[in-house]
């Protein structure tokens, strides 16, 4: 067995961003005339899609909306944070991500970004971060009907790894996840992947306790352990 491909959550992974959506959910939310709740947010959305984490958060205050309702809504959050993104002049990519990026190259490993965040929003931020043309495979929020922790999205994003490369003959347990969440995480597990935690969003300890590698910052991610481990394993 051996390390084929290395897929990244996207929102708290690649970009900083959690802030704002927070910002912009809770404008959504105050647009409905309803009353947002930080813990509410980061109970309810970290790691998940809007359409899941808005069903949550709306049902709670008592609000049932139709899928079109929540695709209208969606719509809207996703021109905002467009905007948003538009008005600052750089942006915030964490640390560590463009020299990870470069280790996976230099071992020639595919990589892949798997989120709930809307694909435009993903092609957004990695076209202008100029890190689009090392992800050949992006699963996106409006590509699966579940959000994470279900494992749809790995499972999806591991069909699109052999449909780009045929030669690659991936199963989920050859592929690496990196996520900030406990969501992401377990998500990827179900998958049967093993997963890198960053504590970026969650406390390291927190992290250490369900991923099978936890780091503070990604670029103190020994790529070559990780394949060691993996060459180890008898799959």
């Amino acid at each position: 067995m051996s390390l084929k491909a290395v897929l990244f959550d996207f929102n708290g992974v690649i970009i900083n961003d959690e802030s704002i959506h927070q910002q912009l959910i809770e404008d959504i939310l105050l647009g409905e005339n309803l009353r947002p709740s930080a813990s509410d947010y980061w109970e309810d959305c970290l790691g998940r899609s809007d359409r899941a984490c808005l069903k949550v958060l709306l049902e709670k205050r008592g609000r049932v909306v139709s899928d079109d309702d929540l695709t209208r809504l969606i719509s809207r959050k996703a021109d905002a944070y467009r905007r948003q993104l538009e008005s600052l002049s750089e942006l915030p990519i964490y640390p560590g991500v463009e020299d990870l990026i470069y280790k996976i190259r230099v071992a020639q490993l595919p990589m892949g970004v798997v989120s709930g965040a809307l694909r435009q929003e993903v092609e957004l931020v990695l076209d202008r971060a100029n890190l689009l043309q090392y992800f050949p495979v992006i699963v996106a929020g409006d590509d699966i009907k579940v959000s994470k922790p279900e494992p749809d999205g790995y499972l999806l994003a591991v069909e699109r790894l052999n449909q780009q490369f045929p030669e690659l003959n991936a199963k989920s347990s050859d592929c690496l996840a990196i996520e900030d969440t406990p969501a992401g995480i377990e998500a990827a597990k179900r998958a049967g992947m093993q997963v890198v935690g960053v504590a970026n969003t969650y406390p390291f300890h927190m992290l250490q306790r369900q991923a099978d590698w936890t780091v503070d910052y990604l670029h103190q991610l020994e790529l070559e352990r990780v394949q060691e481990v993996y060459a180890q394993v008898v799959g």
